[in-house]
């Protein structure tokens, strides 16, 4: 539109003619929006507010009189508020590329101040606070034109032909050198431990290689063994199972001959023998007790000749009275006295002979007459026929 101005972003602008702007300025300032100005009654410039850069290179002698060369970059700009673009505007708007080297000049001065009150040990290691300084003493200088700085750098620092940076910074350069040396023979050493290690591992790895080759070969080659006897071990398992087999069935046939031996002979034998025995104890029973019967009949045989020999004993008894001078005082009575008495006389002699045919041995068992029976003389009678042996019942007498 027709007497319509717009200024850039980091731009603002100044319209003279007419009112007069804040505090008495000679034009009113303008940023962020347009204004309505009106051609020919009034006047619109620019004034940048874009970053602007001064640098400067001076040569200043520190607190120990040694002679520095120090170069800087200054990073400046107007200030966005409306008094700093008043005093910039009235001080540079006409030239605005008098705003970099008038900042130049100021800082020049600010530096070689700052720097001549410090060592050069000082600069070289505190470049900071040396930057923080020289803001420090020119932010009030600054302010009065306009102009605000962002950054201050400190970009090198050089002592000339004098030598005295060098000579601070030799130890330092020494031992760092020593410490390159001693990493590059670390590294070295390093370099080497790997190499071998790496030769370590190569042959190791080569070990087991060739080792692995040798187990596989050998297990190849047992394989083939294996196949190449399979034929042989599988006919020797064979004939191993028919060993075997036979051994089995001959152990089975010993056995079962072994049984018919104890069934056709051993346990005929076995029972021929009980057989036998029971026989043997069979036939000792009998002839025990034939032999006590035998005795027996021996006793009754006697006891029935002493009672059959009785009356030839009383007979024989009398005999002998026959002669004597016997007087008898009570008559028949007396004489029925001595005939009992030689009955029991009789008795007497017959027990006499029982316990002596009866006797018992030193053990306490009864004695068998082994021979025929022998009795007192008187007792003897006669000896008689065969016929007259006999008993009259029919049996035979005893031996």
């Amino acid at each position: 539109m027709f007497g319509y101005r717009v200024p850039a972003p980091d731009e603002a602008m100044l319209i003279s003619g007419g009112r007069r702007g804040l505090g008495g300025a000679p034009f009113r300032v303008v940023t962020g929006h347009g204004k309505f100005v009106l051609p020919i009654f009034r006047k619109t410039r620019f004034l940048t507010l874009s970053m602007c850069e001064a640098e400067v290179t001076e040569t200043c002698v520190t607190k120990q009189g040694i002679a520095l060369h120090v170069r800087a970059v200054i990073a400046f700009k107007v200030g966005n508020d409306t008094e700093s673009i008043i005093n910039a505007g009235q001080r540079f708007l006409s030239d605005q590329d008098q705003m970099s080297v008038l900042t130049g000049r100021i800082f020049a001065g600010h530096l070689r101040a700052i720097i001549g009150s410090m060592t050069v040990e000082e600069i070289v290691t505190e470049r900071q606070k040396l930057a923080a300084e020289v803001l420090d003493t020119s932010k009030t200088e600054m302010a009065k034109i306009g102009l605000i700085v962002d950054s201050l750098q400190i970009q090198s620092i050089d002592d000339g032909d004098v030598g005295y940076i060098d000579a601070m910074s030799a130890p330092h350069k020494a031992a760092i050198q020593r410490q390159a040396q001693i990493a590059q023979a670390q590294a070295t050493q390093a370099s080497v431990e790997a190499e071998q290690v790496a030769a370590r591992n190569q042959a190791e790895y080569a070990r087991q290689t060739a080792v692995v080759k040798a187990e596989y070969s050998a297990q190849v080659d047992r394989a083939q063994a294996e196949a190449a006897q399979a034929g042989p071990l599988a006919q020797a398992h064979a004939q191993q199972e028919v060993l075997l087999a036979q051994t089995e069935l001959a152990q089975r046939a010993a056995q079962l001959r072994q049984q018919q031996l104890v069934a056709e002979i051993v346990k005929p034998a076995e029972a021929e023998a009980q057989r036998i025995k029971v026989l043997a104890i069979a036939e000792a029973e009998r002839m025990k007790i034939q032999a006590e019967a035998a005795a027996s009949y021996d006793r009754v045989a006697l006891d029935r000749m002493l009672i059959d020999q009785l009356p030839q004993i009383v007979k024989e008894a009398a005999g002998g009275l026959a002669g004597a001078n016997v007087n008898v005082l009570n008559g028949a009575d007396g004489l029925g006295e001595i005939a009992a008495g030689l009955v029991a006389q009789g008795l007497t002699i017959l027990d006499s002979v029982r316990q002596n045919l009866n006797g018992q041995n030193s053990d306490g068992r009864s004695e068998k007459a082994s021979g025929p029976l022998e009795l007192p003389g008187f007792l003897r009678t006669p000896e008689r026929d065969t016929d007259e042996d006999e008993p009259k019942d029919g049996r035979s007498s005893a031996n």
